[in-house]
């Protein structure tokens, strides 16, 4: 594999698949554990900072495989994990902080399918692309759902099967479908 760019040492699995690896860009211990997929094919390329883990049998996709645009991204900062069997559509640019957890079967679109002419099969109508942010020190369990356009702020927990189609406040615990604050991290007294 010839990386963009590796800082240091990369430890990868068996039965991984890493497209247009040169738009791959990564820091010092970064693991792709085994029968993970990345398709690196990106507008903005994919950079990953230090001590990053990308769990067994995730994926990560900016761009459909087979034809269409180019997607944009994805970054992720310092001491961060992609769960096993995450979903990455990073068709959109997404940004992951430092410190973040993203536990197992997570799902993070950055994107929508446009459906507004019933007229056209909703296959070629197109998508809409959104920015998806995760701060710094959030725990996003398993199961959740982030949709695109959506910011969740530092500090902020997602709980298992949650569903994130609203911005998340810095320090907040959210749940449910569609996920709603349920508490604050910060004491009030």
């Amino acid at each position: 594999m010839f990386f963009g760019d590796a800082k240091g040492l990369v430890l990868v699995g068996t039965n991984v698949s890493v497209r247009y690896s040169r738009y791959l860009h990564t820091g010092k211990d970064f693991i792709i554990e085994d029968g993970a997929e990345l398709n690196c094919l990106s507008t903005k390329g994919m950079h990953f900072g230090d001590k990053v883990t990308i769990g067994k049998y995730a994926i990560i996709r900016p761009s459909n495989i087979y034809g269409g645009d180019i997607g944009e991204g994805l970054t992720i900062g310092n001491h961060s994990n992609i769960g096993p069997y995450a979903y990455i559509g990073c068709s959109g640019h997404i940004r992951i902080g430092n410190h973040v957890m993203i536990s197992p079967r997570v799902s993070i679109y950055a994107e929508n399918h446009v459906f507004t002419d019933p007229a056209i099969p909703m296959k070629d109508q197109g998508v809409t692309r959104a920015a998806v942010v995760i701060e710094d020190d959030c725990w996003i369990a398993a199961n959740s759902i982030i949709l695109a356009g959506v910011t969740i702020g530092k500090g902020s927990v997602v709980a298992a099967g949650s569903v994130v189609t609203d911005d998340v406040p810095p320090y907040s615990i959210v749940a449910g479908v569609p996920a709603r604050i349920i508490k604050s991290r910060i004491s009030s007294s």
